[in-house]
């Protein structure tokens, strides 16, 4: 593998737009898209499609999937999300790649953390500029410059910015499903780890919440007529955390118990909310199991229970498929004098949900950055180009053969 003459073209291209790489990505991050910032959202998105100018692909908005909420009285309420982002260059191309990132942040709208700024040392700091506002100027640079390459033809591709990652993508999961079954190679664009490593193996994420009814009473008068929910709650919530070390691997945090109100009362709703880490499928299957046998009797009795939930993010093991991309991925970045490595991770994203749908995929190679989810969030400026220029000669070297996208989606479909 070597960096051809027309690769070249593709990575000056990138390295010529640096600055325009850097600026977009602090605009979109001076705007708040918390998840549910509905008014947010859609500015980030209009500016997002604004500086499409220079991509040739059909352009779409498309809707998200409804789904529901636990309150903390136990109510089921339904939930809508904004509309995911679809990008599509050359679907009938013989192989076709899938880049996934998501335009939503951990920020409320009403958060102190609303603007990026310049450390001493040079980083970016600021809400969502490494996760992932860098994460989608990279994507898309890398994409502008690609179509600069006389092999583009043989790569279509498709790009989901997707607005709900960060809750779990209840709204987008089915349309990473989709595309994730169609496509032979994915890409996504978290940011890497903050010393430039790649995530590897991930494991499985289930939020689950368990709603516990009782009855009632006057805690002095009537205490014995009523049946305490907290109390169940507690009890249960004890059940779930002594599951912890039952079997390598698997995490059951027990995360909040909510309901009750007067302490002259006793409570008849509570809530206990949690989330489970699976290194595997089958430990999925295991705790899973575990959890409705929990579910399916009462922690103190006249109360009944209602399990809400599930996994949303699947385990992605290094497979066979996933050892080879990164190999290939290793092999890309030393063209550039860059050094890839990886190690696993606890952490979940979109990534999950892809290779869950049968696709190979690398999901960080945004910039690098760190301390994400917090106010000390930065990312490395000159990690714009450099990210982008790996990502755009994947690409090439997909276009070439020299990445053999088709025999990794075969190889991840004979490991399922």
């Amino acid at each position: 593998m070597q960096i051809r003459p027309e690769d070249q073209i593709v990575l000056d291209h990138v390295a010529a737009r640096r600055e325009a790489l850097i600026g977009r990505a602090i605009d979109w991050a001076n705007i708040n898209s918390g998840s549910r910032n509905t008014r947010g959202l859609d500015r980030v998105l209009v500016a997002i499609e604004e500086s499409l100018g220079a991509l040739p692909c059909r352009t779409e908005r498309v809707e998200t999937s409804a789904s529901s909420r636990i309150e903390d009285d136990g109510r089921e309420v339904p939930l809508t999300f904004a509309p995911a982002l679809k990008l599509t260059q050359r679907p009938d191309a013989p192989i076709q790649v899938v880049l996934t990132g998501h335009y939503d942040t951990v920020f409320d709208a009403d958060s102190p953390f609303q603007t990026v700024g310049t450390r001493a040392d040079g980083a970016l700091n600021g809400p969502g500029i490494a996760d992932m506002k860098g994460g989608i100027s990279v994507l898309l640079g890398a994409l502008e410059a690609f179509e600069r390459h006389p092999d583009r033809d043989k790569v279509g591709w498709t790009v989901l910015l997707s607005p709900d990652e960060e809750i779990g993508s209840p709204g987008s999961a089915p349309l990473l499903a989709e595309l994730g079954a169609r496509g032979h190679l994915g890409l996504t664009y978290e940011p890497s780890l903050p010393d430039g490593s790649l995530a590897g193996a991930r494991k499985g994420s289930g939020n689950f919440h368990i709603v516990v009814r009782g009855k009632s009473a006057h805690a002095g008068r009537a205490y014995h007529e009523g049946v305490n929910a907290t109390a169940g709650a507690a009890r249960l919530a004890t059940a779930l955390d002594d599951l912890n070390g039952q079997r390598e691997g698997v995490t059951v945090n027990v995360a909040r118990i909510s309901g009750g109100g007067a302490l002259n009362v006793v409570a008849d709703t509570a809530v206990v909310r949690f989330n489970v880490r699976v290194p595997a499928p089958e430990d999925a299957d295991w705790i899973e199991g575990r959890i409705r046998d929990l579910a399916s009797r009462p922690p103190i009795e006249g109360a009944t229970v209602e399990l809400h939930g599930g996994f949303t993010r699947p385990p992605k093991p290094m497979d066979a498929a996933q050892t080879a991309l990164f190999e290939a991925v290793r092999q890309t970045g030393a063209l550039l004098n860059q050094t890839m490595r990886w190690q696993s991770s606890g952490g979940v994203c979109e990534g999950n949900n892809l290779h869950a749908a049968g696709l190979p995929n690398i999901d960080t190679l945004g910039v690098i950055g760190g301390a994400i989810h917090s106010d000390q969030e930065f990312a490395w400026p000159d990690s714009f180009v450099e990210r982008a220029q790996l990502s755009a000669l994947i690409l090439c070297k997909v276009a070439s053969g020299e990445i053999d996208a088709p025999h990794l989606k075969q190889l991840r479909l004979q490991s399922r």
